[in-house]
Formats: C-alpha cells, sequence, structure tokens
C-alpha cells in the first residue's frame, strides 16, 4: 500500500455522505466510496493482520433495529483486528487499541485481577498512564460509582470503575501508514494485559469493539 493510506477524497466523501445520508446519494457516489474509501480500508486491514491477528472492516450499513436514528449509513470507516483499532472520517483518523465493551465474563474476569492481585492492577496503571501521558484518551466512561460487590473505598477503585480497557489517539487524516503502526504498537502492553488478565478471546465478546473516547458516541450512533 502506499505510504500514506488516506487521501483527502475520503473526507470530502463523508462530508458529503453527511449531507446526504440516504441510499440514492451513497449509490450515486458508490464508486468514490470504493476508491477512496473501500480499497484503502482493505490495504489496510491486510497491514494490520499481519502485524497483530485476523481483523475485519466494520460494516458501511448502520444496524437501525434499536435506534431511533435512522441514517441508513457510518459517516466514517473503522477496523479493527487482534485488538487494534481505527476510524477514518472528515475528522481526521482515530487510532489505538485494546478491549471496548467487554462481556460479562471479560470484565469479571478484569476486576477480579485488580482487585487479587496487586501487581497486575499496578501493571495496568502503569500502561494507563503511559499512554495518557503520551496523548491518548481513555475510552469511556467509567462508571460513577463502585462495581456491584466492591467498597467504594477501595484501593483500587479508579480501575475497578472502569467499563472499557482501551485507549484512542488522534491523528490527521493524511497521517502516514508508518505513525499509524506506531500508534498501534503503543496500546499493545494493554492489548497483552487484556488477553492475560480479562481472557479477551471470550467468544461472548462485542463483535464491534470500536471505542469512542469520552464523550464521544457509540461507532453506530457517531456522526
Amino acid at each position: 500500500m502506499t505510504d500514506t493510506p488516506f487521501q483527502p477524497a475520503l473526507a470530502t466523501f463523508f462530508r458529503g455522505l453527511a449531507a446526504h445520508n440516504e441510499k440514492s446519494w451513497f449509490e450515486e457516489h458508490r464508486h468514490d466510496w470504493e476508491q477512496h474509501v473501500q480499497e484503502p480500508m482493505e490495504a489496510l486491514l491486510h497491514e494490520a493482520e499481519q502485524r497483530y491477528g485476523p481483523g475485519r472492516i466494520l460494516r458501511q450499513n448502520r444496524d437501525l433495529r434499536f435506534t431511533p436514528d435512522k441514517r441508513p449509513y457510518r459517516e466514517d470507516t473503522g477496523l479493527t483486528a487482534g485488538g487494534v483499532y481505527l476510524s477514518a472520517g472528515a475528522d481526521g483518523i482515530q487510532a489505538g487499541g485494546g478491549l471496548y465493551t467487554p462481556s460479562r465474563a471479560q470484565l469479571q474476569a478484569a476486576r477480579a485481577a485488580i482487585d487479587e492481585h496487586p501487581q497486575a492492577a499496578a501493571a495496568l496503571q502503569r500502561e494507563l498512564d503511559d499512554l495518557t501521558a503520551d496523548g491518548f484518551e481513555l475510552a469511556g466512561p467509567p462508571l460513577k460509582t463502585a462495581p456491584r460487590g466492591y467498597p467504594a473505598d477501595h484501593p483500587r477503585i479508579g480501575l475497578l470503575r472502569m467499563q472499557h480497557y482501551a485507549a484512542l489517539v488522534h491523528l490527521p487524516l493524511t497521517s502516514s501508514l508508518a505513525e499509524i503502526v506506531d500508534v498501534w504498537n503503543r496500546v499493545q502492553p494493554l492489548v497483552r494485559w487484556t488477553v492475560k488478565w480479562a481472557r479477551a478471546d471470550d467468544a461472548d465478546a462485542s463483535d464491534d469493539p470500536a471505542p469512542p473516547v469520552p464523550g464521544a458516541r457509540s461507532i453506530d450512533e457517531r456522526a
């Protein structure tokens, strides 16, 4: 693939889609989507899979079954592979990784590790501190109160209140492949923590782990 995966034409396409999010407009501009969105994403997914493991490109069509927002298409594009994540749209790139929307079993395992294994909690805190110091945002929000079964004055209550174990950073749309891979490599300690302590291969986990940063909407709701 090229040194720069995405071109400004991708932003142009998604700005048009945001203004005309309907099937007729999309079909009229399908060639633009295929050339400027689908093809570069497929090439980037290939790069990600070679480095981190199997992945997929998130569907462009939105799931409308359980939302009052009936826009038929996502207004960005996303992929996930082996614990890393990327979305690209008119506002640029979000890249990072970890475990977003863990299953009940994963969440219980992570909280048990934080509660029962101080070394695991210390490693998670260290990795989160390193990432935030490096400009990453943590996926959120956390619980407002202590999770059920844990006291509010638990010495690691901040970690126990977490509902996601993922981090993202914003990049310009024209960022190079090397810059994107550098972000993905920087989240690998967090990805490894989830695999070791949260059983990140749980079959019941969400298959759409795109992690919004604090204040953002879910991947299907994000404009």
